[in-house]
């Protein structure tokens, strides 16, 4: 059963803009309505990627919109709708579904964006951005104390986000204090370089490259790769949430399990 109050996708998708910003950001591919559905939006179902147990997932619930942090297009793709692309998009036209995608600016959203989620999920409070786009986040516990040493960290992160974890830290520094703390979910292994030259103590990301064991070793500060969805499971609900009852929409969060 459908409920009574909906809105159209334009308004939905100005709200969206309006919140979350999508001009100031220089992204891999195209923020806002990915894939255009019916016009009258009742439901949105929100998950962190646009795969087809999602969209299935959406179908089975009747919604008529799907908020995503990762959608279905991205720079360099080659335009062919063939594969797993070509059965995505045909469950979504088929039921008339809408698709909005936001990346970055879903990152960056200081109070409703990933990285202020997982802050929130994690007990730490940003007091500073840094790295490219001022993407990352900087700052400590929120109740001003610290933590005893990078493993206990480490594990306060592995029992929050109930994942396992890549945690790397320079042989004899493992028990220093922690208390200048930096994270960026998702793929930003990147900016742990950017996170040492802010004055971090510890980075804590989603996902790990080769050179950021060496940097962790050879630099004395903590690195914690904690996964890629695991990080980013927060803010594609927080922000549907807000917007959906901003309209006195349904809202549902469906979680696709994803070990990366």
């Amino acid at each position: 059963m459908r409920i009574a109050q909906s809105a159209h996708r334009q308004d939905l998708l100005r709200a969206f803009d309006a919140l979350l910003q999508p001009a100031r950001f220089k992204d891999y591919g195209p923020n806002g309505l990915q894939v255009e559905g019916r016009a009258q939006i009742g439901k949105i179902v929100s998950g962190v990627t646009a795969s087809r147990a999602l969209i299935e997932a959406a179908i089975a619930e009747q919604a008529d919109a799907i908020f995503v942090h990762h959608g279905l297009f991205w720079r360099g793709h080659d335009g062919c709708v063939t594969g797993w692309l070509k059965q995505r998009l045909a469950l979504l036209l088929a039921h008339d579904i809408n698709l909005f995608a936001y990346h970055l600016p879903l990152d960056a959203h200081p109070e409703w964006g990933n990285n202020a989620q997982l802050g929130g999920q994690l007990g730490l409070q940003a007091t500073a951005r840094f790295g490219e786009q001022d993407l990352g986040f900087l700052g400590g516990r929120a109740d001003g104390g610290g933590f005893a040493s990078a493993d206990e960290l480490a594990e306060h992160v592995k029992t929050v986000l109930n994942r396992p974890f890549v945690h790397l830290v320079q042989a004899g520094r493992a028990q220093s204090d922690i208390k200048n703390i930096a994270w960026c979910s998702g793929g930003a292994q990147g900016y742990f370089e950017a996170a040492i030259a802010a004055g971090a103590d510890a980075f804590i990301t989603g996902e790990i490259s080769e050179p950021q064991a060496h940097y962790a070793r050879e630099m004395g500060v903590a690195f914690i790769a904690c996964g890629h969805h695991a990080s980013e499971r927060y803010g594609a609900p927080a922000v549907a949430a807000q917007v959906a009852a901003e309209f006195g929409l349904a809202h549902q969060f469906i979680d696709i399990d994803n070990p990366a």
